[in-house]
């Protein structure tokens, strides 16, 4: 899973730091007094980017390139391990505690990059005893062995994009695979793995709601300890924004819904976040950290950081373009855009984040992870209460039934203009 994009980031805010080729200094830049007071630094994740696929699908806005004969597979994990080290000094002494590979389309490299990539990571950086390693993968590129070889590397949860079980709607959707592919890799992923997650979308192009229907209740069939259950959207800058086609209305959507909470809940899985269900107690740990506004470091082509000092929060972006991405990384300094988020946004991101959890979050992890008091949110607070959208009591703020069903004008009321 790719972070939420962030909002807010003022890079005139930042100090003012060295040239990035001595990422120690930089370090110290940020560790110089600020306008935040944090008196504890979140949990930290690390985000792997790759940024290939086999087929750029019609409705994907991530940062994906179809692969054009082959990749530069040892070029890029080059520059991964540079990165990685590059940004040591930003995380000295902190551990990590889960890692996703995400993409593109993770599962195009070799069982050897697989195990050189994790081998890296395991050799630079602390992880914790239960890290949760995820890795994408998409049914047109399993490989029964690669992925034991996978497992055997230290993968331990997948994340299996199949969208749909349906081959029609799975051609309409542009995906390189049909229904008996995703069937077969869901196989795969239970001979070698005890923890995975499916990915499907609804409210495809002509799906109705009872082909909808039975899509969840395949899913639901395979068993998998999670599911994450997406409703189709049309990004800009996809092909599907320019040509749009036809898609479920309102009242069918909604049905489907309705329909989703009703199987999900029957077979035993808790809706957590607005697109996540989950079996007892394996709820995406990677996923979690980002909608409580932890930290994480990001690296590869594109890939976001937001990474907390005592005094201020980071974001970083890295290259988008993997051969711009490789170049810059070869010349020591890969990163496109750093800024630090403002005081003005930071209340407005940790609820854009938080208010997708469907209990919400604890009073006090407000200033744990903003440096602020939740006093500085009160207006909104006590707005979104008045509508009926929040439910807040000494302990926790969570969003009503009411505010779950209408989530984007709940979290535009923390927006500061």
């Amino acid at each position: 899973m790719i972070p939420i994009k962030p909002v807010g980031v003022d890079p005139s805010s930042m100090p003012e730091q060295p040239a990035r080729s001595e990422p120690a200094q930089a370090a110290l830049a940020f560790l110089k007094p600020g306008s935040l007071q944090l008196t504890a630094l979140p949990p930290l994740s690390l985000y792997v980017h790759f940024p290939w696929c086999v087929k750029k699908c019609p409705y994907c806005d991530f940062n994906s390139h179809e692969v054009k004969g082959s990749f530069p597979e040892d070029a890029y994990l080059d520059a991964l391990r540079a990165d990685l080290e590059s940004a040591l000094p930003l995380i000295w002494g902190r551990k990590i505690y889960s890692v996703f590979i995400g993409g593109g389309t993770p599962s195009l490299l070799s069982a050897a990059g697989l195990d050189r990539l994790l081998s890296d990571i395991r050799t630079l950086v602390p992880l914790d005893i239960d890290i949760e390693i995820t890795m994408e993968a998409n049914p047109g590129t399993f490989e029964a062995d690669k992925f034991k070889s996978y497992r055997a590397s230290g993968v331990n949860r997948l994340s299996i994009g199949i969208q749909s079980f349906n081959s029609v709607h799975l051609a309409a959707l542009g995906r390189i695979h049909d229904g008996d592919q995703a069937r077969k890799a869901v196989e795969i992923a239970h001979a070698n793995f005890d923890n995975f997650n499916l990915d499907l979308m609804y409210a495809l192009p002509s799906q109705s709601v009872e082909e909808a229907q039975r899509d969840i209740e395949t899913a639901i069939a395979c068993a998998p300890p999670h599911l994450s259950l997406y409703h189709l959207t049309l990004e800009p800058n996809t092909l599907f924004a320019k040509y749009p086609p036809p898609v479920p209305d309102e009242d069918a959507s909604a049905d489907m819904q309705d329909m989703i909470a009703a199987l999900t809940s029957a077979a035993g899985y808790q809706h957590y976040e607005v697109s996540a269900y989950a079996r007892p107690k394996r709820q995406a740990r990677h996923n979690l950290n980002y909608w409580q506004f932890g930290d994480y470091l990001g690296i590869g082509a594109g890939a976001h950081s937001k990474l907390s000092f005592p005094h201020r929060i980071v974001r970083q972006m890295r290259h988008k373009h993997p051969q711009t991405y490789l170049e810059k990384m070869r010349a020591g300094n890969a990163i496109q855009e750093e800024g630090e988020i403002g005081r003005a946004a930071l209340g407005f991101e940790f609820m854009l984040n938080a208010l997708r959890l469907q209990e919400g979050f604890q009073v006090n992890l407000f200033a744990e992870r903003t440096g602020m008091s939740i006093n500085n949110i009160d207006a909104a607070l006590n707005e979104a209460e008045k509508k009926g959208l929040l439910y807040r009591d000494h302990k926790t703020i969570r969003p009503t039934e009411l505010g779950q069903r209408f989530l984007n004008d709940l979290q535009e009321m923390f927006l500061v203009e």
